[in-house]
């Protein structure tokens, strides 16, 4: 029997799935999820692929995406981790640079071609929205992320680095 889903239920549910370190931003918006498709014979193929080569939250991303299949009663699905395109932080939908800001972490910023240090200096504060902010390192909690002070409302904060 060929199932009744299609791909845009599969989007749907593979919303569900939140980033594991940052759990307001899903999958989808985070843009790690790359394909999915849904062959005639019902056969769910989804491809992600990471933040960046080595992440750590890869594999259990991986897990909650089949878990969420399963839940959903797909007998039959692939789920692959590719190499073969790049992620990138303009890969970040709308929606999720917003739940980044309401999270308290400033978005990456999107960028042309190669990012420059320029973009780590110049960063809004999620706070307050303002431009008077300082980078105080760029070696956050996680390799994605950097630190940052607003001289306005006297707050430390966290970037999502554009990469």
């Amino acid at each position: 029997m060929v199932s009744t889903y299609q791909k845009e239920d599969v989007l749907l549910w593979l919303a569900e799935v939140m980033d594991p370190e940052i759990p307001v931003v899903s999958l989808i918006d985070l843009g790690v999820i790359r394909e999915v498709s849904v062959d005639a014979k019902g056969k769910v193929m989804v491809e992600m692929t990471p933040t960046f080569v080595g992440c750590p939250a890869m594999d259990y991303m991986k897990k909650e995406v089949e878990q969420v299949l399963t839940d959903h009663q797909v007998k039959d699905f692939e789920v692959n981790v590719s190499f073969e395109s790049q992620w990138s932080s303009n890969d970040i939908t709308d929606n999720g640079r917003a739940a980044l800001k309401k999270f308290g972490l400033a978005p990456p910023p999107k960028y042309q071609l190669i990012p420059d240090l320029e973009i780590l200096d110049q960063v809004p504060c999620p706070y307050c929205d303002s431009d008077n902010t300082t980078l105080n390192t760029p070696f956050g909690p996680t390799l994605c992320r950097s630190m940052h002070y607003c001289h306005n409302c006297k707050q430390a904060f966290e970037q999502f680095k554009p990469l």
